[in-house]
């Protein structure tokens, strides 16, 4: 009994933290960018270097003060002068070149990239014309209520740190929701239903036709 309770459980917690994965868009095998396994922590190398390098420019522009132009031309500056007296020297004494990469963009992670940027507009797209041409005035309040409270956010903190605070949610939030996803969604759903016995309870308003018939 234990071992078969045990099992079901462990694959239901599988089984709960594969569908997170997918609905994070994995397992797809046709993404350019493995953001599942990022913001999952299952690319921990990558996990941690976007959370370093995000602490990192965040900490340099927003507490040291510097400036990003400055800030990439100096960065810029410095890594051209380094290859270039390390091409030189390589030159003079026979040692071996700098490794540098091969300086071009492959075909297919333009194609990839496109694709992706295509399907982003046309989702963009398919809401302004479910507001214009559909009228849809949920999809309106929803766009209207988005932007609001970007705009608004935007008023409180800078762009930077809105940005900065952003990358830490998504690296939080979905390693959270998937390890306690059965308790999360336990929580949210006696809400929901506490939410709708409330709103029953609210008097609904009587048309004037309904009251005479």
């Amino acid at each position: 009994m234990g071992d078969s309770a045990s099992s079901s459980s462990s694959s239901s917690s599988s089984s709960s933290s594969s569908s997170v994965h997918k609905s994070l868009g994995g397992g797809s095998g046709e993404s350019l960018f493995p953001f599942a396994d990022l913001l999952l922590w299952r690319n921990r190398t990558g996990a941690v270097i976007l959370l370093v390098s995000s602490t990192g420019f965040w900490f340099l522009f927003e507490r040291a003060g510097y400036n990003l132009l400055s800030f990439v031309s100096n960065v810029l500056l410095l890594l051209v002068a380094i290859l270039f007296l390390w091409a030189k020297s390589a030159s003079l004494l026979n040692r071996p070149l700098p490794p540098v990469p091969n300086m071009e963009i492959p075909q297919e992670f333009a194609i990839k990239a496109a694709d992706e940027i295509r399907v982003l507009i046309n989702h963009v797209l398919s809401i302004a014309s479910d507001i214009t041409i559909a009228r849809n005035p949920i999809r309106l309040l929803q766009v209207s209520f988005v932007l609001w409270a970007i705009s608004y956010v935007g008023t409180l903190i800078n762009s930077l740190t809105l940005v900065y605070i952003v990358v830490l949610l998504s690296l939080s939030v979905p390693v959270v929701y998937e390890n306690y996803q059965e308790h999360i969604d336990d929580k949210l759903s006696s809400t929901s239903e506490v939410i709708r016995n409330i709103s029953r309870k609210i008097p609904m308003p009587v048309s004037k036709e309904k009251k005479y018939q």
